[in-house]
């Protein structure tokens, strides 16, 4: 699904950020982004959302070398990523509604059918009763939810988290987690930016770890090996 043969990320005349970075996310794979504060998992995010573009490498997208395609390509592979920011940009004239319903909007559904996905998902995020408010009177950790429930209410073909439990209690934190396993599951390739390392241990993926620009893959832990080793220290 996505193809990274190094590419390098620079701002402006200054350093690279991002160096010699190769992977490949395959169809329907869960990867956990982590790594100290600088290393440059926010420049990475936004190649992969294709928020920028990169200044050397080759970057494919569904098939398509994303340096070769125009606006309208770009646009059309934009609407397959699901993206939760961390500053959620949320439509603060909207209800917690009308935030989640707008990409179904955008996209022509039926009212009847926004209003049935919509209910169901804020509801299951524990928003039920805030349907109608607006962001400016929720607090972070319920923006946060709206943000994660608009991000997936399309059924991406990839999401893209950026601390996505960041200001959430743990159990909230894990229910989310656990739809994001759902829609891995339903075929959705998922990759969250954090630095929890509770949540990355507790759900065993494959973890994209940058330093200073530099991407290392990790093969995930089992739980039962992790508890092997943490009583015999082996």
């Amino acid at each position: 699904m996505i193809k990274f043969e190094h590419v390098g990320l620079r701002y402006g005349i200054g350093p690279e950020v991002l160096s010699d970075v190769s992977f490949t996310l395959e169809p329907g794979s869960f990867h956990f982004l982590s790594g100290p504060s600088g290393a440059g998992k926010s420049s990475l995010m936004s190649l992969l959302f294709i928020g920028r573009m990169p200044t050397r490498g080759i970057v494919s997208m569904f098939d398509q070398n994303i340096a070769q395609l125009g606006r309208k390509q770009l646009t059309a592979i934009r609407r397959r990523i699901g993206v939760v920011f961390q500053d959620f940009r949320l439509l603060n004239n909207l209800s917690a509604f009308d935030n989640v319903a707008l990409p179904l909007r955008i996209q022509g559904k039926p009212e009847k059918e926004i209003r049935a996905n919509v209910h169901e998902l804020l509801e299951w995020v524990g928003l039920g009763d805030h349907m109608h408010s607006l962001p400016s009177t929720m607090s972070g950790g319920q923006q946060q939810r709206i943000a994660i429930a608009r991000a997936v209410i399309t059924r991406p073909r990839m999401l893209l988290a950026d601390e996505p439990t960041g200001n959430l209690d743990d159990e909230i934190g894990f229910r989310l987690m656990n739809l994001f396993e759902q829609l891995n599951r339903m075929g959705t390739t998922i990759v969250i930016a954090t630095h929890n390392e509770s949540m990355i241990e507790r759900f065993a993926h494959k973890r994209l770890i940058l330093d200073s620009g530099r991407l290392s893959i990790v093969e995930p832990k089992s739980w039962v090996r992790r508890k092997i080793e943490e009583v015999t220290g082996k």
